[in-house]
């Protein structure tokens, strides 16, 4: 009984610790997706922040600021991501994009930058949906949320849900570097050279890291202290349906290897549902042969009070018989004091004789 106790115990606790640490995980945002690996909130910071483009894009591909995790390609190094530039008018896209290869490039988000005829500026990053799913939009937020997902537009098994309190610091687009740099006289557009084999001397492919470490390095973003927040909504969809629709880039690469990952995820899927068919038959298996064993158990005591009422009647037949013995031997004594009484009557006859033989006399 105690080793039983011992082992409920044992589970117990396992189940509660995958739990806390399924919870842990969900509470990073992660989507099962490629762009786990580019925290779209850390670049859209980082962006921000940087006096140029140039600027920009030299420090997302620098190893010390550890927001460059992305490898599309799979050879264990990070990818360097160039930076294009699309203007019409007022309204800029600068697209951050992954050549993978000598034939194959893949895009991995957008951010826009536009006026409108109020001179309002709005900045927005659109992640790929190949590497973020449909609608993945961060934004400069200066108003709390209750909670938001990590990508609300995405509709996986488990979408995650984290609440977000209301930033401390309040993000005033038209005062960033970068927006006023673009929108002075200094700016001058920027294209960069370089592809696939062929980048810039600072750059030097370093090693990936684990995802769950990579986004347990960038949470902070996340927790509304910077002033972004997810939304549905693009600003600009005229400009986002223009380069959408006309300079979009994807590679084979990405997506062959997104839809073997769904299929994967399905099989364990399937797998799982199987193992819980199996256990739930052997689980009627084993309440078959509890009632097996319930229904020979009854038998067998049923057959043993049967032999018992068998004996107990036995019993009764024995002292029933050793009750009819002393009978049997009263009968015998009784006869045996008939036979004397006959003797004595014999006797009486010699008695009879005897008197005769006086009359002779």
């Amino acid at each position: 009984m105690k080793i039983r106790i011992l082992s409920f115990l044992v589970i117990a606790i396992s189940l509660s610790s995958l739990t806390v640490f399924s919870q842990t995980e969900g509470a990073r945002g992660e989507l099962g997706l490629p762009g786990d690996n580019l925290d779209l909130y850390a670049v859209l910071d980082l962006f921000q922040k940087s006096k140029t483009i140039e600027d920009f894009e030299k420090s997302l591909n620098d190893e010390k600021t550890k927001i460059n995790n992305l490898d599309l390609n799979d050879d264990k190094k990070v990818d360097f991501i160039k930076v294009e530039t699309k203007k019409d008018g007022d309204d800029y896209t600068f697209i951050l994009r992954d050549p993978i290869s000598k034939s194959d490039t893949q895009d991995i988000a957008v951010i826009m930058v536009s006026k409108d005829k109020n001179k309002k500026v709005s900045l927005q990053i659109v992640g790929d949906k190949d590497l973020y799913g449909k609608d993945y939009i961060v934004e400069p937020s200066s108003t709390g949320n209750t909670g938001v997902t990590a990508n609300p537009a995405y509709k996986g098994a488990e979408p995650v849900t984290v609440n977000v309190p209301a930033p401390t610091t309040i993000v005033v687009v038209e005062q960033a570097p970068i927006v006023q740099y673009v929108y002075s006289p200094m700016y001058v557009p920027y294209y960069p050279p370089y592809y696939y084999g062929f980048y810039p001397a600072y750059f030097t492919a370093f090693s990936i890291m684990a995802v769950g470490i990579y986004r347990s390095n960038h949470y902070y973003y996340h927790g509304g202290g910077y002033g972004y927040h997810n939304t549905t909504i693009i600003h600009n969809t005229n400009n986002f349906n223009n380069y959408n629709n006309s300079h979009r880039n994807s590679s084979n690469r990405v997506s062959h290897n997104n839809i073997n990952s769904s299929r994967d995820g399905n099989r364990n899927s399937a797998s799982t549902r199987d193992a819980n068919r199996s256990s739930a038959s052997t689980r009627d298996v084993n309440r078959n042969s509890a009632s097996t064993r319930d229904a020979n158990s009854n038998r067998a005591s049923a057959s043993t009070r049967e032999g018992n009422r068998n004996s107990a009647s036995a019993r009764n037949g024995n002292r029933a018989s050793a009750s009819s013995r002393p009978s049997s031997s009263n009968s015998m004594g009784s006869s045996r004091s008939s036979g004397g009484g006959y003797r004595s009557g014999g006797g009486g006859g010699g008695y009879r004789g005897g008197g005769g033989s006086g009359r002779r006399r």
